[in-house]
């Protein structure tokens, strides 16, 4: 099994880390009651997602 000869540097273990960011995730209003939701999901406060009721919140 292949083996580096050297050791690596901190500039180059850091600049490969650096595309390990977290970034905080987006946020879509809902169409139905304008409330902030993650896209692609079900809307919690209203129960609604493309347009149809899917859960019923009542």
């Amino acid at each position: 099994m292949p083996v580096p000869k050297r050791k690596k540097g901190r500039a180059k273990t850091a600049a490969r880390r650096a595309t390990h960011v977290i970034s905080a995730p987006s946020i879509a209003m809902c169409p139905q009651c304008h409330q902030a939701k993650l896209p692609h999901r079900v809307c919690a406060s209203c129960g609604y997602y493309k347009g149809k009721e899917v859960i019923d919140t009542q």
